[in-house]
């Protein structure tokens, strides 16, 4: 089992539940896939570096989990046609 963190960007332009509800949809694909969350880190609303999709701020969210190496290329291909998800990336730990 390796270890890995996926950041997952939300839209702005919704309201609470249905941001509530898009966590809960990648929480339950990291689950899908064998993952085991171990902690998620709400960052909140936070300005955007550079404008994305006529965006300026968005949600942040960081999912940490332990999960086989097969399992990111496909939550990350569910991911990818979330509507609500502007931007993702999932990187492995290192072992400290």
């Amino acid at each position: 089992m390796n270890k890995y963190e996926l950041a997952v960007v939300v839209t702005a332009k919704i309201e609470d539940d249905e941001r509530a509800a898009t966590l809960e949809k990648v929480k339950a694909l990291v689950e899908r896939f064998g993952g085991k969350i171990t902690e998620v880190d709400d960052w909140g609303k936070k300005r955007l570096a550079y404008e994305v999709q006529k965006m300026k701020e968005a949600f942040y969210y960081f999912i940490r989990f332990e999960a086989e190496s097969t399992a990111p290329g496909e939550i990350e291909s569910r991911i990818r046609i979330m509507d609500n998800v502007i931007r993702y990336l999932c990187v492995r730990q290192d072992e400290k």
